[in-house]
This record gives C-alpha cells, sequence and structure tokens, in this order.
C-alpha cells in the first residue's frame, strides 16, 4: 500500500472515530479543547506509527488508550504542579485538581456520543455556531473543510468554533443527556442542525456545485447515530426516514457536467432503492411510536410518495397536498406553503394554484427567497403567460446564489422569450 493510499485510509478511520474519541475523552477531562486536543495528539501518533506497523484491527481503541495515556500524563502533571503551587503558598482557597477515574474511558461509548452531540448543539450558541462545531467534532471535518462547505472564510469559522467552545466552558454546562421536557426541547435543535447540514449538501445554496455530497453524508451519519441511540423518539425516525429517501436521489439529480436534472426528469433507475427501503423502513418505526404528525415524519411521508412512484406521472399529488395540509398544522410556514401550492398545481392544474402563489408574494419572509419567484414563473409559463413567466425566472435567478441553479433559471426565462 502506497502512502497516500495508507493517509487515505488513516483519514477515513479518522471520521469515523474521533466522535467516540473526543466524547470517552470528555467525559473524564470535562474540557472540550482538552479532549480535542487529546484526541489530536493520537492522530498524529497513528500518523507516525502506522505506516509501519499497519492500521490497527480495532483503530478506534487504539486512538482512545493513545489519547487515554496522554490524558493521563497531562493530569499527573497538573496535579503535581498543583502540589507545588501548593507548597510554595498558593491560594488557600484554590480547589485541587481531583484525578479522575481514567478507567471509566472504556465505558458507556454510545451514551458519550449522545452527550457530544447534545453538547455540540446546546440552545446556548447560535446555529451557526451549532453547525460549525457539530462538524467539527460529531463530522471529523477540519476548519477549513467546513469554511469551504459553507463558502465562508476559514478565519470566520474558525473564530465562531472558538467562541462556541468558550461559551460552553463559561458556562460549565453538564455534560450529559438531557431527560424529559429538558431533552425533548433540546432535541428539536439536534435535529434542526442536521436537517441544514443535510440541505446544505443536498441543495446548496451557493457556490459553483449544485450538491455537496459530504455534507449529505456527515448528516446521514448523525441521523443514524441518533436513531441507534434514541431508538424510543419518533422524530428522530422521521428525520432518519426524510433523509434516506431524499438522498437515495443523489445519483440521479446531476448531469455528468455538474447540471442539475429536476424531480421530474430524473431517471429513476438511478435512484438507490435501499436507501429508499432504508428510508421507508424508518417512517414505519416513527409511525408506530406515535409520530405520524411530526413535521419530520411528514415531510418523510411526502418524500415516499415520490419514492414508491414508478415514474413522474405516477405521483400521488392529491395526497401529497392533503400530507402538505397536515404539515402546514404541524409547522405552520410560508415555505411549506409554497410547497402546498406546488402540489396543488400539480394536483388540480396551475390555476388552482396561482392565488395561493400570488398571497405568498406578499410577505415579508419571503421576499428573498428564490423559490417563490421561481415557482410563480412556472404556474405562469403553464398558463401561457411567458413575458411575464420570464420575468419571474430572471428575478429567480438573481436572488439565487448557486450558479448552477442561477443558470438553469436563466435557461427558462430565456426558453419563455423565444417560445
Amino acid at each position: 500500500m502506497d502512502q497516500a493510499e495508507l493517509h487515505r485510509r488513516i483519514d477515513a478511520v479518522w471520521r469515523l472515530e474521533s466522535p467516540r474519541v473526543i466524547g470517552t475523552l470528555m467525559r473524564v477531562v470535562r474540557d472540550l479543547d482538552l479532549a480535542e486536543e487529546l484526541a489530536q495528539d493520537a492522530l498524529v501518533a497513528a500518523l507516525e506509527r502506522w505506516p509501519t506497523s499497519g492500521i490497527p484491527d480495532n483503530p478506534g481503541a487504539w486512538l482512545t488508550t493513545t489519547a487515554r495515556h496522554r490524558a493521563i500524563d497531562q493530569l499527573r502533571h497538573r496535579q503535581l504542579a498543583e502540589r507545588k503551587h501548593a507548597l510554595l503558598g498558593g491560594d488557600p482557597e484554590h480547589e485541587p485538581h481531583v484525578m479522575p477515574d481514567l478507567d471509566a474511558l472504556d465505558d458507556d461509548i454510545g451514551d458519550d456520543l449522545l452527550r457530544l452531540i447534545f453538547i455540540a448543539c446546546h440552545p446556548v450558541l447560535p446555529r451557526e455556531a451549532q453547525i460549525a462545531l457539530t462538524l467539527r467534532l460529531l463530522g471529523g471535518l477540519t476548519t477549513a473543510e467546513i469554511a469551504r462547505a459553507f463558502l465562508q472564510s476559514e478565519a470566520t469559522v474558525a473564530q465562531r468554533i472558538v467562541r462556541a467552545k468558550r461559551t460552553l466552558a463559561e458556562r460549565q454546562l453538564a455534560y450529559e443527556v438531557p431527560r424529559g421536557d429538558e431533552r425533548r426541547a433540546r432535541l428539536d435543535g439536534v435535529l434542526g442542525v442536521i436537517y441544514l447540514i443535510f440541505n446544505e449538501g443536498y441543495a446548496a445554496s451557493t457556490g459553483d456545485h449544485w450538491m455537496r455530497p459530504a455534507l449529505c453524508e456527515e448528516a446521514l451519519r448523525l441521523a443514524r447515530t441518533l436513531a441507534a441511540h434514541l431508538a424510543d423518539e419518533p422524530e428522530v425516525h422521521g428525520l432518519l426516514a426524510l433523509l434516506e429517501i431524499q438522498a437515495s436521489r443523489s445519483a440521479a439529480r446531476i448531469e455528468p457536467d455538474g447540471t442539475p436534472i429536476l424531480l421530474a426528469q430524473q431517471n429513476r433507475a438511478r435512484w438507490d432503492h435501499l436507501a429508499i427501503q432504508r428510508g421507508l423502513t424508518a417512517l414505519s418505526r416513527a409511525e408506530k411510536l406515535g409520530g405520524s404528525e411530526g413535521p419530520y415524519a411528514l415531510q418523510a411521508a411526502i418524500a415516499a410518495c415520490h419514492a414508491r412512484a414508478r415514474d413522474a406521472s405516477a405521483t400521488d399529488w392529491p395526497r401529497i397536498a392533503a400530507l402538505y395540509d397536515r404539515l402546514a398544522e404541524a409547522m405552520p410556514s410560508p415555505v411549506v406553503e409554497l410547497n402546498r401550492a406546488v402540489a396543488v398545481a400539480m394536483a388540480e392544474g396551475p390555476a388552482a394554484a396561482l392565488p395561493l402563489v400570488e398571497t405568498l408574494r406578499g410577505m415579508s419572509a419571503l421576499a428573498h427567497y428564490h423559490l417563490l419567484p421561481a415557482v410563480h414563473g412556472d404556474l405562469l409559463e403553464k398558463l401561457g403567460r411567458r413575458p411575464e413567466a420570464r420575468e419571474a425566472f430572471l428575478q429567480a435567478a438573481a436572488l439565487t446564489g448557486n450558479a448552477r441553479e442561477q443558470a438553469l433559471l436563466r435557461q427558462r426565462a430565456q426558453a419563455c422569450a423565444d417560445g
């Protein structure tokens, strides 16, 4: 095996195992920076030793053991320094550092991952910081990779992560998975962060690429982790169902040159039917747990309607419109109303949906949302009102920050002019 291939494998191991290593260390050292530093030290040791010794059979255990030894060395050094400080007449009210039970590092890895997710998505942090910290700690992404993924400067992302860690340290928050009402309240934020990470990967808001698959993969991995350890939470399974079904279309959404392929034109033979089955299984689980009216489960049920249709013409649009009616009750939102209007257009025709969309045009919340004029243009085009449709598509193109989507909308505007 050449060095480049070995380093790729080590990188893959790190992305998979680093959350477990950091989570395990965090439970004992109670310091996020120190836990991450110790885990990084273990990675450096792996890069030094594994090229000679080979990747061990259980690389996660190797990394945890190496980090554990470094933690012991640091904590013993800290104890020694504090004893010397006391002998030299240190602050009598200073509370000495107590050596923790480092044997506990080998236990409760699943719980440690959950604790780390809930810490990264703590409500004291702004949403942007939650996303950055989640990708840093649980996705194994570097600061540079997160910056590239969201088209932000590396300095901005680094500052965001540093401030998030400082906030968590200053608040001295309990490193635990909350229970009862507090867990339900915090879980909404956790699911929301994972959902946003997936959405940015599935339909990038800015940049030259229609999708960022790595973000979709990280969001799916986080959702699967939650579903494995919070098996009694219906909305966790609802979110997992939604992401699995949406991700199943990834290979069919882009031409080889990067041009987007819209849902109606996709080759459904290229959909990942194993992923669809995983999604349908997760949706069934959510419904059996009584979560059929949850926002993520309802969105998953809508995605399932598309997944079950053998082709676009077989899509059950009346059912999708009815599901959007229920989603609008569970999660009132102008975006949900816009999606409902699309379903109404497909079920009843563009004339039935046009008044719904024109009502939404007066809402300030959608003033800069490019999909509103895009949908408006689509309806106008189908009704033969091409000059108006062209203006709507151009407005949508001006609002989006994604180059691929912008090109597609301009093509539709030009088609209206040529027609």
